[in-house]
């Protein structure tokens, strides 16, 4: 465990020309021996999981971190920055809001997903809903759906280098991915629906789905690091990725998810407000690959914070694993007075 207090001007990239004045932090200091504790305790909890966690003061940049640079797979954390860059396509005329997209079964892909669910009955949608479907309610299929528009996994990953973000990578889609993790081929139409996907996943030997997920533990693809992660969250805060409307609409989308109610959420003081995106792997043969957390805390006097939380490889319950996000988040509140 380590603590790290930067600058603002530091971390992030343009903050402050030579000749602009300098603004003195009026917020309070990281209680960086609580947090500290904390960690510890909560790194005992997760074992023999895997936890990455890290918070930084939006006002003086001022951070922390616990495994802060390791890589974590990012599950479906990764549409956050899938949701910015199609915004970005909106931002630059390249891509309306109001743009019908008619899906056909090659678009579908595996749970979670009511976009997929309710095909074929219903098969057009706004690019405005797929993003709310895919930022706000994590649907896998409208992820895909938005991500082959604006040109794949690699043009995410090429705006996301562009702005400075260079540990945060988008290698495959949902339908790629997922199945992926249990050892099974890319996604087929056949296997559209909770109860046949769990066929199709419990098909597969138990012993080729562990191996599998090993891997996905091994692999740097579709990973970041907590800090990268408080990076991505800091730049679009502060306007750096968007147009002002943009940046809007997708803190409103995050502030309204309606997953991980008992992760961060449930860790925050009355009156804090938080915009945030989760990430969640299917737990399979007693082990869960990736459960995670990453958001922006809006303090109820204003002070705001960017927070992000990753557990790989844990054989806790999801009860177990959800209360150690709320722990922490309630640990930072108490750490930042």
């Amino acid at each position: 465990m380590r603590r790290l207090v930067l600058l603002a001007a530091v971390l992030l990239v343009g903050a402050c020309e030579p000749d602009m004045p300098q603004t003195v932090s009026t917020t309070p200091r990281l209680d960086a021996e609580r947090l500290d504790a904390t960690a510890a305790e909560l790194t005992a909890r997760a074992a023999p999981g895997r936890l990455g966690a890290a918070v930084m003061n939006l006002e003086s940049g001022e951070l922390w971190a616990v495994n802060g640079s390791d890589r974590f797979p990012m599950q479906s954390v990764f549409k956050a920055p899938l949701a910015a860059a199609v915004l970005a396509e909106v931002d630059a005329g390249r891509l309306d809001l109001n743009e019908t997209i008619t899906l056909t079964n090659e678009d579908i892909s595996p749970p979670f997903s009511p976009v997929a669910d309710a095909y074929p009955g219903r098969r057009d949608y706004t690019v405005a809903e797929l993003l709310t479907l895919s930022a706000g309610a994590s649907d896998n299929t409208a992820a895909d759906v938005l991500m082959r528009r604006i040109g794949g996994p690699g043009a995410v990953t090429a705006w996301l280098r562009a702005h400075d973000i260079r540990d945060m990578r988008v290698d495959r889609y949902e339908r790629q991915l997922q199945p992926e993790i249990a050892g099974l081929d890319s996604f087929r139409p056949a296997w559209k629906g909770e109860s046949a996907y769990r066929a199709a996943l419990q098909a597969v030997p138990a012993a080729q789905r562990q191996a599998a997920a090993a891997a996905y533990l091994s692999d740097l693809r579709d990973t970041t690091t907590p800090r990268e992660s408080l990076l991505f969250l800091a730049k679009l805060v502060r306007g750096e990725l968007l147009s002002e409307v943009s940046t809007a609409r997708l803190l409103t989308i995050m502030s309204e998810t309606t997953t991980g109610k008992g992760r961060l959420a449930a860790g925050l003081p009355s009156g804090a407000r938080l915009a945030h995106k989760t990430g969640t792997a299917r737990t399979d043969l007693g082990m869960n690959p990736a459960t995670n957390d990453i958001g922006v805390v809006t303090l109820e006097d204003g002070r705001q914070y960017v927070i992000a939380v990753f557990l790989a490889g844990s054989t806790l319950p999801d009860d177990e694993r959800e209360a150690i996000f709320a722990d922490l988040a309630r640990s930072v509140a108490e750490a930042v007075g």
